[in-house]
Order: C-alpha cells, then sequence, then structure tokens
C-alpha cells in the first residue's frame, strides 16, 4: 500500500487533515488517559479500533500521536509492536518509521510543502513545530 496514497485519501474525503476529525467519522474510539513509559497506542480489541493518548501531552503533540497511531491502524492492523518490543527481540523500528512516514503525509500536505519550498528541514521544523527528523521523513518520501 502507498502510504502517501492512503493519507491524501483520507484527507481528502474527510475534507481535513486533522486527525481528530478523520478519527470521528471513522467511528474509532479514542480515550485521552494518563500514560507512563509511551506517548500512545493503538490496539485492535474484539472488531474494535482504539487509541490511546497521553492526555499530559500538548495538543500539538496529540495531534501527531493520533495520526502516528491512525498510521498504525491502516498499516498494521494485525501487529502487537507493543508486545512485540516487550517480550519479544524483533526489531519494530519498520513499523514506527511506517506510522511516522503516514502520519507526516497525513499532517504535512503537499501545498504547505509548496508554499514553503524555499526553507531547509530545519525551518520548517521550527514553523510547523515537528521534530526536524520527522520533517526529513515527510520531504524525503
Amino acid at each position: 500500500m502507498d502510504i502517501k496514497k492512503r493519507a491524501d485519501e483520507l484527507a481528502r474525503g474527510f475534507q481535513s487533515r486533522n486527525p481528530f476529525e478523520i478519527i470521528r467519522g471513522l467511528n474509532v474510539i479514542l480515550l485521552f488517559v494518563p500514560l507512563i513509559d509511551t506517548r500512545a497506542f493503538y490496539q485492535y480489541f474484539q472488531r474494535n479500533n482504539i487509541i490511546y493518548i497521553d492526555e499530559n501531552l500538548p495538543k500539538s503533540e496529540q495531534m501527531f500521536e493520533c495520526a502516528h497511531e491512525m498510521g498504525h491502524m491502516f498499516l498494521h492492523k494485525n501487529i502487537n509492536t507493543i508486545f512485540m518490543d516487550s517480550r519479544t527481540m524483533l526489531n519494530t523500528n519498520r513499523y514506527e518509521k511506517e506510522a511516522d512516514i503516514f502520519a507526516m503525509d497525513l499532517l504535512v500536505s503537499d501545498d504547505i510543502l509548496i508554499e514553503y519550498q524555499g526553507l531547509n528541514a530545519e525551518q520548517l521544523s521550527r514553523l510547523l513545530g515537528y521534530e526536524q527528523r520527522l520533517i526529513e521523513l515527510r520531504l524525503n518520501n
């Protein structure tokens, strides 16, 4: 599946790049709870998509985390990365990177990149409020 294509289809279909608005239209259970040692996670349980986000994060970070967990929901629905990370020696970096790519493709449209095409990754990072590594992911995919 083309990650960018999926993110753009969602944005078009819901006429929004706001993951909270998209989640509402997808019948996903979204819970803001106090989390320890993690910022957010996705769970598929009894045919329900559930996204948990740390209630103590700033709103802008909650938005990124929601988009990231949506990436897991669309790309890795049947993969329990929390179990893999904590109970096995398997490397989950690939899944995390794919979820980051999905999040950035959803949150940062091509129109924004065109509007600020003269800026480098560091400048875009400061302007848009995302980590530079995430901006670099968006620019390189």
